[in-house]
């Protein structure tokens, strides 16, 4: 079992780099360190199509971002700008793994050829005993044998975006004319794994799939998914008169009564999502399966820096770089307010390093409200990501975490697994080894005449009742 360091983010996976190095994000979430000091490694995901994409997603937040460049015809991105951007961004990175994330909109949009170009002047700028690696988040619509000898060549790590199942994944992801896409996503890793091209999936946790979560997990793992990524959807109901929705924390909602829309995931119902997972997960595919969250939570438990953003103390060292050559302080904060400057007028590392950009970082920690920082799971959670901080705490206080309540249900649920895997790591021997003991606790367990009763605790040690546990389906 790799360090939680390893786990890919929500937006394109990419290897962290080593110790001591701060580290560098994977897909959605991303490694990051406190800003009080310039990074050693910063982490940017690139637009080249800016929000355009094959697909209209019910969902996507994205999408909206056109209207920031309402004037704008032709949305990829030059290539005076793609090279002045791979330029800067090698000479920042003070670390010999150099990290690069394309996205979108969807980036094979782009075609094939701007990718070579893109390979092309990383080789170009690559400095002798440096190393670059390619992240490409799609929604694999798009793919064929052309594209997956390219990435497989040039060994581009993939997440793919996948909900489920068919019935699952249609519900929100479909194409332009309203068809569902989730054969032609098949066929995209049908692909990938006929090329050999590593992969990660990527699951938005709505309040469709979030109601079955073994089925999801189970369908991604007979796929061939071997490193899942879940997150969570929680989106903004935006007024009516808006362009685009208000940024995160300028309102804090005063009513709470709907504040998402209603495909947003429940807050308890993600929490069991998570949950449900987990309990399949530590007994059966521990060192097999890789879920994001799990692992990053395992480093936690092990003392280590959380190794994705939003369980970090502070943030802001993985910005958002648009088709134009602007620069966002994150990429859930495309915000006019939060444009940081263009790299054609100034460079990325000053703009990474600004004062702006620290403020926006330690804000993450400087505006948690005393409900958080005195909460017995705040080493695990941080307050999670400050774009779902728009409720107030029972004391009155700005700034409470929309999935509060779910996210304390999964930390308290896995805590004594996770103690005992650390435990294990520490003692030099694998994490895996709890399945193993796992089941012969329960083996030994229920030996005849020591069956426990429905209601008593179930010998496994998850804390559940029986019937709850290891007894669903005993007296079958």
């Amino acid at each position: 079992m790799p360090d939680a360091a390893t786990a890919s983010s929500s937006v394109g996976p990419t290897p962290a780099p080593p110790p001591p190095a701060q580290p560098v994000p994977d897909d959605a979430g991303v490694a990051r360190a406190n800003v009080s000091s310039p990074p050693r490694a910063f982490h940017v995901m690139t637009k080249p199509i800016g929000p355009i994409c094959n697909l209209d997603c019910h969902y996507c937040f994205y999408l909206e971002k056109e209207k920031l460049y309402p004037n704008k015809h032709n949305w990829r991105m030059p290539d005076d700008v793609l090279e002045v951007y791979i330029r800067q961004h090698i000479e920042a990175q003070q670390v010999p793994q150099i990290s690069f994330a394309w996205q979108g909109g969807e980036p094979t949009l782009m075609g094939v050829d701007f990718f070579r170009r893109v390979v092309e002047l990383q080789k170009k700028y690559c400095p002798e005993g440096k190393t670059i690696d390619n992240a490409m988040q799609t929604n694999g619509t798009l793919l064929d044998d052309e594209w997956c000898a390219f990435l497989h060549e040039n060994r581009f790590l993939v997440g793919l975006s996948l909900d489920g199942p068919a019935h699952l994944h249609d519900r929100y992801r479909l194409d332009k004319g309203g068809k569902p896409t989730f054969q032609r996503v098949m066929r995209g890793l049908e692909l990938l794994k006929k090329h050999q091209v590593d992969f990660n999936t990527l699951t938005v946790v709505n309040n469709h799939n979030s109601r079955q979560p073994l089925e999801v997990y189970r369908f991604l793992r007979q796929v061939g998914s071997g490193h899942m990524q879940f997150i969570p959807l929680v989106e903004r109901v935006g007024p009516a008169d808006r362009e685009y929705a208000e940024p995160p924390l300028l309102k804090v909602l005063q009513q709470p009564s709907s504040p998402v829309t209603p495909w947003s995931v429940e807050p308890v119902q993600f929490g069991r999502f998570l949950c449900e997972i987990f309990d399949e997960w530590v007994r059966h595919d521990v060192g097999n399966v890789f879920v994001q969250l799990f692992e990053v939570q395992l480093g936690i438990w092990m003392d280590l820096p959380a190794s994705l953003c939003v369980f970090a103390e502070t943030c802001g060292a993985a910005m958002a770089l648009e088709h134009n050559g602007d620069l966002y302080s994150c990429d859930h904060y495309v915000y006019p307010r939060y444009r940081l400057g263009n790299l054609m007028d100034k460079s990325i590392l000053e703009m990474a390093t600004s004062e702006a950009q620290r403020k926006f970082g330690n804000d993450k920690r400087d505006a948690l409200p005393k409900y958080c920082r005195e909460c017995d799971v705040r080493f695990a959670c941080n307050g999670e990501c400050p774009k779902h901080r728009f409720l107030r705490t029972p004391d009155g206080e700005e700034g409470l975490n929309y999935l509060c309540a779910g996210y304390k249900m999964f930390f308290h649920h896995i805590d004594p697994y996770m103690r005992t895997m650390a435990d294990l790591l520490r003692r030099g021997q694998p994490a895996a080894l709890i399945m193993q003991m796992l089941a012969d606790r329960q083996r030994l367990a229920l030996r005849p005449g020591h069956r426990p009763g429905r209601n008593d605790p179930c010998p496994c040690g998850s804390g559940k009742k029986y019937k709850k546990c290891c007894g669903v389906g005993a007296s079958a």
